[in-house]
């Protein structure tokens, strides 16, 4: 496993969704009020930024386009594609697929993803 700094914990502002650059892979951070944790940045159904999203409830990332709903925690699909009205027509080509997580440790006050 590499480990790669990604800034300082005040640098990613709780409740938000940060995108970062890591080992030539996007990925997107995101500072819970239970620590912090890393996902791919695409959504897994038509690759939309999830930067782009909606953190809800402190523990969902919910993509901006298809409104499809992910566990920050284990990248596990909530729920999938569902806006616009119809769009659930087209799911049969996109299959629920989860996000691929990456652990995430802090430091002296820095932020550390770690990847394979």
């Amino acid at each position: 496993m590499a480990k790669s700094k990604i800034g300082a914990q005040d640098d990613f502002p709780r409740g938000q969704v940060k995108a970062c650059k890591v080992a030539g892979m996007d990925l997107a951070v995101y500072a819970l009020n239970d620590g912090y944790y890393a996902t791919q940045a695409r959504c897994t159904h038509l690759k939309a930024s999830l930067t782009d999203g909606k953190v809800i409830d402190d523990q969902l990332i919910q993509c901006h386009r298809h409104h499809a709903r992910f566990d920050i925690r284990t990248g596990e699909v909530v729920d999938w594609a569902s806006f616009p009205p119809g769009i659930q027509l087209l799911n049969f080509i996109c299959p629920r697929k989860a996000l691929k997580t990456f652990p995430v440790s802090v430091e002296d006050g820095a932020l550390y993803i770690e990847t394979s």
